[in-house]
């Protein structure tokens, strides 16, 4: 038999943990098909005494990841502590330094330190595999590193954070609040204690920086990707998209345009009869425009120990087979700056939700505001605002407020926001216009 492709495995988690696991189970099975058997031989975490449901007898621990790094005793690093900074990228820069391939679930650490791993990863003729860094067990790298090389992206987009389509999911299907939801998936280990990453839309951003970067040949820029959360989404616009023939879902949105990339994250409409709009619950998805191929839709499980620890595994596979591609797709040297198009530029329609004052002249000052920037209305929707009398139950109009509803033709986020700002003028409005792009998929 083929020496063995030994791993070192720095971060024993649920997702680490999976990945002890999934090798334990399926090793003779691999061991059958690979040019070389895979074996952890060493490991690194924070507590020896957590049973992980795999026996680490016969692992060397290590209480440094670093020193584990850059232990001969190991061919492949792999990474699976999180964090930005500090020991996890001390130890991958070692490891490629050391001419040991990596694997890592990183997303943070990439979308930050991406472009100068890969370089370190290519001077050193080593791997940087980081399939499960994006969208968990969905094969989105794999894809657009092999498969899709063909094509010519250009568009890429999904639904890349599951806590963020759980709750817009649940929120749609049992007409319940955001705060009420969210306090549900936090209860559910389907949100942190601190959920901003997730619902502010920062976790859909470092993904789709590196999903930018294999799409377009750019250097991989996080700070470059227009970001907006779900934190503003409430149950009366759950309803009126629901009423007009949408679904509500966080997006991540990378397209070329002659300006630039136009990246960017936010809650969008989309159509109920497109397919991504039946990707529901903790479910992700990923979606590429190629000029031969045509469109391409990935779905599966975003995250989780087990989905994860499988792509892990299958860039461990990759190595054992000895294919070693650039992390990147395009050569680190040869990336270019990401050019961001200005998102003012953006071209599409929008929902425009408000509360007025139900008197003459209201919707005519606010029709004034939009024709004074050339938005066009597709629609415009008006309903006494209603709420219930103590003690019956009952609804009743709400003091004379009106809610309107406003759907625009295609036309650019300068105008929508300039109009916006005009409206928010009119003191006929009585609150901050709600605004949601809608996004032809």
């Amino acid at each position: 038999m083929s020496e063995p492709l030994k791993l070192g495995v720095a971060g024993l988690g649920t997702v680490g943990a999976g990945l002890l696991q999934l090798i334990d189970t399926h090793g003779a099975r691999l061991a059958a098909i690979l040019p070389r058997p895979l074996a952890v031989t060493a490991v690194s975490a924070r507590s020896r005494a957590k049973d992980r449901g795999v026996s680490l007898d016969e692992m060397r621990w290590f209480d440094d990841p670093v020193a584990l790094a850059v232990d001969p005793g190991i061919d492949v690093f792999v990474e699976l502590m999180g964090g930005e900074d500090g020991p996890a990228k001390a130890a991958i820069e070692a490891a490629l330094s050391a001419g040991k391939h990596v694997v890592t679930a990183n997303k943070a650490l990439l979308a930050k330190h991406g472009v100068a791993l890969a370089r370190l990863a290519e001077k050193n003729s080593v791997a940087l595999n980081f399939e499960a860094a994006v969208a968990g067990g969905i094969p989105v790298i794999k894809t657009m590193r092999e498969a899709f090389i063909p094509n010519k992206v250009s568009r890429v987009y999904g639904i890349l954070n599951g806590t963020c389509n759980y709750i817009l999911t649940v929120m749609e299907e049992d007409r319940r609040s955001f705060a009420d939801v969210l306090k549900e998936a936090q209860e559910m280990g389907y949100a942190e204690a601190d959920p901003t990453f997730d619902v502010g839309g920062f976790d859909t951003g470092h993904k789709l920086a590196l999903m930018t970067s294999l799409a377009f040949g750019t250097e991989v820029s996080a700070d470059q990707i227009h970001v907006e959360g779900i934190e503003t989404i409430t149950e009366a616009d759950i309803e009126a998209a629901r009423e007009l023939g949408y679904r509500i879902k966080l997006l991540g949105v990378a397209i070329e345009t002659p300006s630039g990339i136009e990246a960017r994250v936010h809650p969008a409409m989309v159509s109920t009869h497109s397919a991504i709009a039946e990707v529901s619950g903790v479910t992700n998805c990923v979606a590429l425009d190629g000029d031969f191929t045509g469109p391409l839709l990935l779905v599966g499980a975003g995250a989780g120990g087990k989905p994860t620890a499988a792509a892990v595994a299958s860039d461990i596979v990759d190595i054992a087979r000895g294919i070693v591609l650039p992390p990147f797709i395009t050569p680190a040297d040869r990336l270019t700056v990401h050019r961001r198009a200005r998102i003012d530029e953006h071209c599409g329609a929008y929902y425009l939700r408000l509360s007025v004052r139900d008197e003459p002249g209201a919707m005519a000052g606010i029709a004034k505001c939009m024709g004074d920037e050339g938005v066009s209305l597709e629609s415009v929707v008006q309903r006494r605002e209603m709420k219930a009398l103590p003690g019956s139950g009952k609804p009743t109009p709400a003091g004379g407020a009106a809610t309107v509803i406003m759907i625009t033709h295609e036309t650019t986020e300068d105008a929508i926001r300039r109009a916006v700002t005009a409206i928010e003028t009119n003191d006929k409005v009585t609150t901050r216009p709600q605004v949601i792009r809608i996004e032809k998929l």
